[in-house]
């Protein structure tokens, strides 16, 4: 958590705050991306209870919780899905406060889930995916730096691993080189709450990596400051979820294709193995979901196959 969101929350509930947050950290294992959400929608929390004169969670009731939820909507202008994190952290918080005895009934029970469409991801098409892919080859093979480093290198096997496995941009910026298995053909990704899945890599992938590796990378590893990584910034150091960003980004743009973001990878990576055939429970894995309901909304995106089955298949087609 940010000192930032720390030094923003009321005196009275700092220490509460804190133990919530160790919990988080230390018991459930979250990443450092999810606690800084629950850290920062408590925060907001603490500050609305402060506003309103209450010091202490001891007795409040499901209607002031429901009142701040209602605020959210109209004093911040909070989409339903952001309003729904908010009351999701709000209820893992006093679940947690009812075992540790700090109150005695769960005011959260009662609690009605915002109204919550889902919106439905982003996808790319097979075709704008060869397209923007292959301009990265391109680059690569032709564009040297000011410093000779061919940077280009490491952006090609960024966006072809990420294409090739899902990988999130956090799961890249942090993949460690020794978490790569080129003669297996497979990467070990730890994603949310430190969960790890093995992800193969297709030979595309695994070409533009070894070539990265061979040409690019010993001189970024020469500076000393990479730690192990297997993607490295300019200056040697491990690359930040930003830069994976920022490098999609540029290339997309570059291309044609638009405004393109890492999870428009990912969520292209599962949609074309799904219309392609694959099963939905190994797209699980693929993706790393704890919930298959989270990757379901994936077969919602291309509805062409279905309509094509349904002309071979039915008997009045």
């Amino acid at each position: 958590m940010s000192a930032r969101i720390a030094a923003e929350i009321p005196h009275c509930f700092v220490s509460l705050h804190k133990r919530f947050m160790t919990y988080l950290r230390v018991e459930c294992g979250m990443s450092d991306n999810t606690l800084e959400s629950y850290g920062r929608d408590l925060r907001d929390f603490f500050i609305a209870l402060d506003e309103k004169g209450e010091r202490t969670i001891v007795a409040l009731q499901p209607r002031g919780l429901s009142e701040y939820l209602v605020q959210l909507k109209i004093k911040r202008n909070l989409a339903a899905s952001s309003i729904t994190r908010h009351l999701a952290t709000i209820r893992v918080f006093f679940r947690w406060a009812l075992a540790n005895k700090i109150i005695d009934s769960d005011p959260t029970e009662l609690l009605e889930r915002p109204t919550r469409w889902k919106r439905l991801p982003e996808v790319t098409s097979p075709r704008q995916m060869e397209k923007l892919l292959t301009g990265v080859r391109s680059a690569s093979e032709t564009e040297v730096d000011d410093d000779g480093l061919r940077m280009n290198l490491r952006d090609r096997a960024i966006m072809e691993l990420m294409y090739a496995s899902g990988l999130r941009a956090s799961e890249t910026a942090g993949l460690p080189f020794n978490d790569y298995y080129p003669a297996q053909g497979v990467v070990r990704v730890t994603g949310k709450g430190n969960k790890q899945r093995i992800v193969p890599v297709h030979d595309q992938a695994r070409e533009a990596i070894e070539r990265y590796c061979e040409d690019c990378r010993p001189a970024l590893v020469a500076k000393g400051k990479h730690n192990g990584a297997l993607f490295l910034s300019k200056t040697g150091k491990p690359l930040e979820r930003v830069a994976i960003w920022q490098i999609v980004k540029r290339y997309s743009l570059a291309r044609g294709i638009g405004d393109m973001h890492p999870h428009k990878l990912r969520h292209s990576f599962a949609t074309h193995l799904l219309i392609g055939g694959a099963d939905l429970r190994a797209v699980q894995e693929l993706l790393g979901h704890a919930d298959i309901a989270t990757t379901q909304i994936y077969t919602h995106v291309d509805r062409s196959h279905l309509k094509s089955a349904h002309r071979k298949f039915h008997p009045r087609a």
